[in-house]
């Protein structure tokens, strides 16, 4: 894999700064929709404070790691997949680079006691606390969530383990809410990642004109709900805390299809519940492995197979939330290198964050801390050094959402 170091060439960086360059002036001179008169809605508070998240960074494979079986060890899950622990130094160096908020995805499964009550472990709540210090400290807006919980075990959206879902999420947001309640506006609270029938034919791609996929979206609808009365009724900030909440698989369609819904807040809370939504789009260049048919290493602002589908998510989420004053985060996006191809990588983050900034929308990079392997190498912060490998890539997302 072909890694940007400091002291790549000069030339190579200019050629890149050029092509930042014209690729914004033709997305400022192009029309933009935000601040008309017919889309009042988007100078809501809840957009007016999604865009104050400017630009975000996941700490991906960090607290979200997990097992089938308990380790000993608890505290040995933090750096079990990306191969380092979290410290203070590297939350400042992220935000140094501009990033304005951070997610902390966390699974809690390996954490919870035995029993109905899945008390989590003090030491395990303690030591996410911590982290989400780091980014409070920072000024910088902290999203937090239940990530990996997805199992019939913890949660399923089918009828059949409802009782068992709807109990767990109360279960352990009661106790993150709590611990949480004093914390301001900076801290965003989300439900649920990725929701979906694990292990199905349907567990990616809903398919509406089959029953249970329309009942998985009633029951991500009835499981969203519970999660924002539970964080409100635990009082203090959380009574207007933002929070937000996906659709099936937080996929666009999941978001806009008929049968989603979103919960209703308390009496005097406007527009406080934000829609979550993942965007590893286009797939073939974004996501899809490397050897598969169909991938491509290639984005070309100038093909509209390149930015055909990123525009189209933008627009729907616009005309379906932010035009009616529903904020909209995608804390979900990247491309993975494929063969060192930093440049395509580059234009396409840069566009992406235009179109979605464009829209009233803020984005969060997804870095799983890899960078090399046959894997989903994601990463463009090396936390061992604390430096951004890939600068240009960086300076045009944030160049994008100024």
């Amino acid at each position: 894999m072909t890694v940007y170091a400091a002291d790549c060439a000069a030339e190579w960086r200019l050629t890149m700064k050029k092509r930042i360059t014209v690729w914004l002036f033709a997305a400022v001179v192009a029309v933009t929709v935000i601040g008309c008169g017919r889309n009042a809605g988007v100078n809501s508070e809840a957009n007016k404070f999604v865009k104050s998240m400017k630009i975000g960074w996941n700490l991906g494979n960090t607290f979200d790691a997990h097992s089938e079986q308990n380790k000993s060890d608890e505290m040995a899950y933090e750096s079990e997949w990306c191969g380092i622990v979290t410290t203070r130094e590297m939350i400042d160096a992220v935000k140094a680079a501009g990033f304005q908020t951070i997610r902390i995805p966390v699974s809690w499964h390996n954490h919870v006691s035995s029993d109905d009550s899945y008390t989590i472990s003090e030491t395990w709540l303690n030591r996410v606390q911590e982290a989400v210090d780091y980014g409070i400290a920072n000024e910088m807006h902290v999203i937090l969530n239940i990530h990996h919980d997805n199992g019939t075990g913890y949660v399923y959206p089918a009828p059949e383990y409802m009782e068992q879902s709807k109990a767990y999420v109360k279960a352990v947001w009661s106790q993150i809410a709590e611990r949480f309640a004093d914390y301001d506006e900076h801290l965003i609270l989300e439900g649920l990642n990725e929701p979906r029938l694990v292990g199905t034919s349907n567990e990616w791609w809903l398919d509406l004109s089959r029953q249970e996929c329309v009942d998985a979206v009633r029951c991500i609808n009835e499981l969203n709900q519970i999660f924002v009365d539970t964080v409100r009724a635990s009082g203090g900030n959380n009574q207007k805390r933002y929070l937000l909440v996906p659709g099936y698989a937080a996929s666009l369609q999941g978001a806009t299809n008929e049968y989603f819904e979103l919960p209703e807040d308390v009496k005097g809370n406007k527009n406080r519940i934000l829609v979550e939504v993942h965007g590893y789009t286009p797939y073939s260049f974004a996501l899809q492995a490397p050897g598969e048919n169909g991938s491509t290493d290639q984005w070309n602002i100038g093909d509209a197979a390149s930015t055909a589908d990123i525009d189209n998510m933008m627009n729907t989420l616009f005309e379906k939330y932010v035009q009616n004053g529903i904020g909209v985060v995608i804390d979900e996006f990247g491309a993975r290198d494929k063969n060192g191809n930093i440049q395509a990588r580059t234009d396409f983050a840069a566009y992406y964050v235009s179109a979605a900034a464009k829209k009233g929308i803020t984005c969060c990079w997804w870095d799983n801390n890899s960078f090399s392997g046959g894997g989903e190498n994601f990463g463009i912060f090396h936390r061992a050094s604390c430096e951004f490998l890939y600068p240009e890539l960086v300076e045009g997302m944030m160049k994008a959402c100024e």
